[in-house]
């Protein structure tokens, strides 16, 4: 526990990198045999680089280093997300495999609760097939 008393980040909790990696690669072993999803990747044959990517953002959201931002820069998830049309299929398909490597992964019920109320809405969030809505006046 910090001196201060509060509670460490999640990624001194959970082990650190090695347990994102672990993370990403139970997800993307679900995506790999997904052809919804691998439709959405640019190389479905080499996920090689969206694996590195997604490991870096997660450790790096959940207080580990800021290895993500000195390669990418700001996360941006919305907008590095845009030019994939992401439904509420592909969203769905996507929390299937991520939630199942989270129930494979992390063992502590704190845990999983604690990611599991985080991907939910960030993959809501990304969302896109959603007309956008002009209103007149606003």
């Amino acid at each position: 526990m910090p001196p201060d008393g509060s509670s460490p980040p999640l990624y001194d909790a959970v082990g650190g990198m090695c347990f994102f990696e672990a993370l990403v690669d139970a997800f993307y072993e679900g995506v790999a045999g997904d052809p919804a999803l691998l439709a959405l990747y640019p190389d479905p044959h080499d996920l090689s680089g969206a694996r590195h990517r997604l490991t870096l953002f997660l450790a790096q959201y959940w207080g580990g280093p800021t290895t993500y931002s000195d390669e990418r820069g700001h996360p941006m998830l919305k907008m590095r997300h845009l030019p994939f049309r992401i439904g509420e299929p592909e969203r769905d398909r996507w929390l299937h495999h991520m939630l199942g490597a989270v129930d494979q992964v992390a063992s502590d019920p704190g845990v999983r609760d604690t990611l599991r109320s985080y991907f939910v809405p960030a993959a809501d969030h990304l969302r896109n097939d959603s007309p956008l809505r002009f209103t007149p006046g606003a």
